[in-house]
């Protein structure tokens, strides 16, 4: 049997490992180059389709510059569904030594969030990671590809993949899939035909149903991207920019904060003079209805009136624990919108199954597009998850 997956991200990584460690002949195709952890900032693909939404184009997907967040997300949503992912849940968590980060790697701002936000009476934990704190030195470039290799990525999976041998196809774009009677024959990439028994899609919300509209599967409907701003102020030289970003979680109703760095709220405090090492902020993702659109040509994405309450509500709170932690009032700014987790466009019950089958024999997809509601919160370990179930389903069939 000969499997093709079409993207090298969570879902693609931990699909083509599985698959080919089972004996299963597995091409992985590739839209993007390789790149060194550390460059994986020069690979993003960002879109402005009224919330700004962002994506990595390389091998090992978004993953590179993840901040290395590993929250379960949309377990009970999959339980009413018939899904139920807790043992590759556990399996995950245990393969990835997925934990909380020890007290060495939680600085002065990120301290002082927690603090502040005890005070308010809210509750605060640590986020759990896939980042290993042996090699981690704080640095604040998570969001860049790590310098150190100190977190999990896809590439490590997709390097066991090839041990496996498996094949690594890069600078390929799939533009086409092949389809004869109902079944998947393989896809094309321009002229290049690769043929394969089965296809897994994991090309991300945007491009996985554009490739399902093409042969004529209705996707793209119902884009969630858990809309986010980072509100941060003035706190004299506290260099949160070199902290672990989002090491701490606060969850609300459909909101979560995080600490969290941004250089745009650098620019609007020039004023005042801000250094980055001057700034403290807190990021505000809430779970956005799915009001957006794929289509062959757009991307469209807006605010609906309760996603604008639910940002008011969060953002109002930010500010009290930012003032509580001695942030200067005055100088509280926010970011634009932008979208984090683009998801829901190809979704359970919608387009695929509870296997993540399409229509079509054969053709599956393994990521974003299949959550059937926005998770509120980093879906990395989910997606691994559904996709670790999607390769057992495949090998015992």
């Amino acid at each position: 049997m000969k499997a093709i997956v079409v993207g090298s991200g969570a879902g693609g990584g931990i699909i083509a490992k599985e698959l080919a460690k089972a004996g299963i002949s597995v091409t992985v195709i590739e839209k993007g180059p390789s790149t060194i952890t550390k460059n994986a900032y020069k690979h993003y693909d960002i879109l402005n389709v009224g919330t700004e939404v962002s994506s990595t184009v390389c091998l090992g997907g978004t993953t590179l510059v993840t901040a290395g967040n590993a929250v379960r997300t949309c377990e009970e949503s999959f339980k009413k569904l018939g899904i139920n992912l807790s043992s590759e849940f556990e399996e995950i968590e245990e393969e990835l030594h997925i934990n909380t980060l020890p007290d060495s790697h939680f600085g002065e701002g990120t301290q002082k969030i927690m603090d502040a936000a005890r005070s308010l009476g809210l509750e605060i934990q640590k986020m759990p990671k896939f980042i290993y704190p042996d090699l981690c030195k704080p640095c604040g470039k998570c969001a860049f590809g790590c310098p150190r290799d100190a977190k999990w990525t896809s590439i490590k999976f997709i390097e066991e993949a090839e041990e496996y041998g498996a094949k690594i196809v890069e600078n390929t774009p799939v533009t086409d899939i092949i389809i004869s009677d109902r079944k998947v024959k393989g896809v094309k990439s321009e002229d290049n035909i690769f043929e394969a028994d089965i296809v897994i899609l994991s090309a991300g919300a945007i491009q996985t149903p554009r490739l399902l509209q093409k042969i004529g599967i209705d996707a793209g409907n119902n884009l969630f991207v858990d809309t986010f701003v980072t509100v941060g102020g003035m706190l004299k030289n506290i260099k949160y920019n070199k902290e672990v970003s989002m090491n701490t979680l606060i969850k609300l109703d459909d909101i979560v904060l995080a600490p969290h760095f941004s250089e745009i709220l650098v620019n609007k405090l020039k004023k005042y003079n801000a250094r980055k090492k001057d700034v403290l902020g807190l990021m505000i993702k809430i779970k956005d209805e799915p009001s957006g659109k794929v289509t062959q040509d757009d991307v469209i994405k807006f605010n609906t009136a309760e996603d604008i309450a639910l940002l008011a509500r969060g953002t109002a709170i930010a500010g009290a624990i930012l003032t509580e932690t001695g942030v200067i009032p005055e100088t509280l700014v926010s970011t634009y919108a932008r979208g984090a987790h683009p998801g829901g466009t190809a979704a359970i019950g919608d387009v695929v199954d509870t296997n993540l089958q399409t229509e079509i024999e054969g053709l599956y997809v393994a990521d974003a597009s299949v959550l059937p509601e926005a998770p509120g919160a980093p879906p990395v370990v989910t997606i691994l998850a559904l996709s670790k179930r999607l390769a057992k389903h495949i090998i015992n069939k």
